[in-house]
């Protein structure tokens, strides 16, 4: 679900996303279209009017090109198989067995090719004592159907909390998730093993920066996280985060959703909204120099940002590291969301 952080850092993400709606198109056009050449993950648009909200990306790993996805709230326990080729759905998928999900912000897929979505938003930050996790195999046809998942329950070590990142390790199996904090979130590792029928405790392994989703790299060795302005990617060893870069991460209107292809040679960005657009941008692996200041991938998208060390705070207003045009991006919206300010100000008086 679209939340911001309360206080004057709420009211500027807030003002940032109103704006973002008249600004974003005059630097970036209109948005992805689908790739001229029909080769598959590329940009392209989500066409199926819906998915207006979507929270989560997972590259398929039985269909080349396509990319599960869900609305994030206010919704029935549905999955969309979209084509990258297209932006068309081939398949819906709902989900049999389990309760009515809630806030469904995150989904992967394990290395035993099933799918896993996170039922773990929570906007109030304690309002549930409990989350789920949905699991079901990946379809091996695509057309709509109806499977029964397994649902497990989920708490947290140190208490309830928002989410919206939910990865599954590609060698592994286990489960993580990354809290959503102005302040700063945590990274959570999930036991070895789900288990259906009792409680799967949580526990906080690391600090990470405001987070609205993540992934994997296919071998594992990579752990993206991004935000509404940024991304970084995280070497991961032993269910720890290490050295970090930025990510070229594209200026989307409400970014809240990102994956790696199932081949690993780019991510997929992508954002909420009707027809929104799914950016690739290409990982070319750890270039630069120190540790939080090198780049990690070329965009083909919008717009670059560039987010906070590990464990540093990550506001909605503003990133530390931009680059010189993601400067100069910024300042317009900022002098744009300036405009509108005073203008209802001076509206109102």
């Amino acid at each position: 679900m679209r939340s911001y952080p309360t206080g004057p850092a709420g009211r500027a993400a807030a003002a940032l996303a109103a704006s973002l709606a008249v600004l974003v198109p005059l630097f970036a056009g209109a948005g992805p279209a689908v790739a001229d050449d029909g080769r598959p993950d590329r940009d392209f648009t989500i066409e199926d009017p819906r998915i207006t909200e979507s929270s989560g990306l997972a590259a398929s790993r039985k269909h080349p090109g396509v990319y599960w996805t869900h609305n994030d709230s206010d919704d029935g326990p549905y999955v969309f198989a979209v084509d990258s080729r297209t932006g068309k759905t081939l398949a819906t998928v709902t989900l049999r067995g389990v309760g009515q999900p809630r806030d469904v912000e995150g989904i992967s897929i394990g290395p035993d090719g099933d799918v896993y979505v996170g039922d773990i938003g929570d906007n109030l930050d304690g309002t549930w004592d409990h989350v789920w996790i949905y699991r079901f195999p990946e379809p091996k046809t695509l057309r709509d159907s109806t499977v029964t998942a397994v649902q497990y329950d989920v708490k947290y070590a140190d208490g309830a909390r928002n989410a919206e990142a939910l990865m599954v390790h590609p060698k592994t199996g286990r489960v993580y998730i990354a809290s959503k904090n102005e302040d700063g979130g945590g990274l959570y590792e999930g036991p070895e093993k789900l288990a259906a029928g009792s409680t799967n405790v949580f526990r906080r392994v690391d600090e990470v920066p405001w987070v609205t989703d993540g992934a994997f790299s296919p071998d594992g060795t990579r752990l993206v996280l991004r935000s509404y302005f940024s991304a970084r990617a995280y070497a991961f060893e032993d269910g720890r985060l290490g050295e970090d870069r930025s990510v070229a991460a594209p200026f989307q209107r409400q970014a809240e959703s990102v994956t790696y292809t199932a081949d690993g040679s780019a991510l997929m960005f992508g954002s909420e909204g009707e027809a929104s657009g799914v950016v690739r941008v290409e990982a070319e692996g750890w270039t630069g120099g120190e540790s939080g200041t090198g780049e990690s991938g070329s965009g083909s998208g919008s717009g670059e940002g560039a987010g906070a060390p590990k464990g540093g705070g990550q506001g909605a207003a503003g990133q530390e590291g931009a680059g010189d045009g993601e400067v100069a991006l910024g300042a317009a919206v900022l002098v744009g969301v300036a405009a509108l300010w005073f203008a209802l100000k001076r509206r109102r008086g």
